[in-house]
């Protein structure tokens, strides 16, 4: 199982529309509004980092509204 945090940065004022988008994904555990230098983190759980980046780069960053994306996969 590979785990990895999306930092994700939203467009001002629509960070629980698009909480409810990520979340709703395949593979995102959970996503959360949080302050600080981006809007909101998800966790995803795949099978491999090649689903990782589908869900990151493809999905997540495929709705309007969001920003940018950084990716962390957890190392343990």
């Amino acid at each position: 199982m590979v785990t990895a945090f999306v930092m994700i940065k939203a467009n001002t004022g629509e960070a629980d529309r698009l909480r409810d988008s990520v979340e709703s994904i395949e593979g995102v555990q959970s996503a959360h509004i949080v302050a600080g230098d981006v809007d909101i983190i998800a966790k995803a759980q795949v099978e491999t980092p090649a689903a990782v980046k589908e869900i990151a780069a493809t999905r997540i960053q495929g709705i309007d509204g969001i920003e940018d994306t950084q990716t962390y996969i957890a190392m343990d």
